[in-house]
């Protein structure tokens, strides 16, 4: 019975949780704008009835939140083809440099922004390699992912090159530990990250593909 049920919540446990994200994002976005746009489809009579088992309430209310989030990524794409007419892209520079002075605010927009830049726009093989690194004593070895190469001043502590590796934790990768590691100490693997994620999301459960990695390495 136990190990039923821990099967069946491997299935299910990504599942609602994505769906949870979703629902999350969803309501983020449009929670907003979700009264003004229910006030005017309820005065243009467009929802009279309800639909299967959804009352006409809650079909005003996904009406509006499917009108809501159509409009967002109308006006997301054409803020994205105004961005490159030349005015526009130098009245979005001067205000970037507004956002650089101003305190506090400036800290938070220019970190959030690198963080962007390096993870959607960046050509660098951020997050890429997957390597094994010692931790957290030198005869245990985890799965960690390259960032890049760390700060000039840490290496200069040290006097070596240190490489920056993200250490996720089970079972949640979007936590971990940020390590600096000598070059020697990096072994790398020949796996693929996201089924190096998918082993840490299980708790070691799912084991990638050995078959799979050997037939990559023996092309490479």
């Amino acid at each position: 019975m136990k190990k039923h049920f821990i099967t069946g919540l491997v299935i299910l446990l990504p599942l609602v949780i994505t769906i949870a994200v979703v629902i999350f994002l969803v309501n983020f976005l449009t929670e907003p704008f979700t009264g003004m746009v229910s006030s005017i489809l309820a005065q243009l009579h467009i929802v009279n009835t309800g639909f299967l088992f959804l009352s006409p309430e809650q079909l005003l209310s996904y009406g509006s939140k499917l009108i809501i989030l159509i409009l967002l990524f109308l006006v997301t794409v054409s803020i994205g083809i105004i961005a490159r007419w030349f005015f526009i892209h130098s009245l979005l520079k001067l205000g970037d440099k507004i956002l650089h002075r101003i305190p506090i605010v400036n800290t938070v927009y220019k970190t959030t922004k690198d963080i962007i830049n390096t993870l959607f726009v960046s050509d660098k093989n951020t997050f890429k390699q997957v390597v094994m690194v010692p931790f957290p004593r030198a005869d245990v070895f985890v799965l960690g992912l390259i960032a890049r190469e760390s700060p000039r001043v840490c290496s200069q502590a040290v006097g070596q090159d240190l490489i920056s590796v993200f250490v996720p934790t089970t079972p949640n990768p979007t936590t971990g530990f940020l390590l600096m590691f000598r070059q020697s100490e990096l072994i790398p693997i020949d796996m693929k990250p996201e089924d190096a994620i998918k082993y840490i999301v299980s708790c070691g459960v799912i084991v990638p593909d050995a078959k799979s990695s050997n037939v990559t390495a023996a092309h490479s």
